[in-house]
């Protein structure tokens, strides 16, 4: 597939689909018990290991454009590591990517814009996916690992790995800390664990406008 032959599957009557799909399941998954990631400690983080993203966060803002215009560069960046979720290794965290600038995506197969989104975060992870970049699609679908592994399967991504949080804590984490509003939610964290924006709705991740902005999270 070339980059100049995919047009874009977003449009807004999905966005709305998205956003109502995300609080219906911030409703369904109120139970679940939030990990604190930081929210409130905002100086402390800027003060210490968060403070090169300040300047990472702010160059971001005009590359904020095109198919990656939602996205919102974070004002206080702060530490996100304390997120949760599985990997078909087990356990894990963001901890565990310790060194890589990360794209976390929150997703999940009843959401269509999650759907109509995923090959093209496929794409970018298998042009852009490195040592110090990885994007993290995690899966928050409740029940078995089956239906979602199956329908990556079906639509053939190949270069993202399989990441999933059947208890959809990460998402209430991210609600609760007013950056998730809905279905798909993404956040973009730095190498040193630091929010860097995060993106409510679903977006072209393969476009230009998309690497660009990856790109200068990296510092490519």
């Amino acid at each position: 597939m070339t980059k100049k032959s995919r047009k874009s599957p977003i449009s807004a009557r999905l966005v709305l689909i998205a956003l109502v799909a995300g609080l219906i399941a911030g409703a369904v998954a109120v139970y679940v018990k939030n990990t604190f990631t930081g929210n409130g400690a905002g100086e402390l983080a800027t003060a210490g290991q968060c403070e090169s993203a300040v300047a990472t966060a702010a160059a971001l803002r005009p590359l904020a454009h095109g198919e990656v215009a939602a996205f919102i560069p974070a004002e206080k960046p702060r530490p996100m590591q304390n997120l949760p979720f599985n990997s078909d290794n087990g356990e894990t965290s963001l901890s565990a990517f310790k060194g890589k600038t990360v794209l976390m995506n929150l997703w999940a197969t009843w959401c269509v814009p999650c759907r109509e989104e995923m090959p093209a975060l496929d794409e970018l992870e298998a042009e852009m996916g490195s040592d110090d970049f990885e994007v993290v699609a995690v899966n928050i679908d409740t029940g078995s690992d089956e239906k979602p592994k199956t329908f990556l399967d079906e639509i053939g991504i190949s270069s993202l790995a399989f990441y999933r949080d059947g208890t959809m804590g990460v998402f209430n984490t991210l609600k609760k800390d007013g950056l998730a509003f809905g279905l798909p939610s993404t956040i973009l964290i730095d190498e040193n664990g630091c929010l860097l924006g995060a993106m409510n709705g679903p977006a072209e991740w393969a476009s230009d406008d998309a690497k660009a902005l990856v790109g200068a999270a990296i510092g490519r």
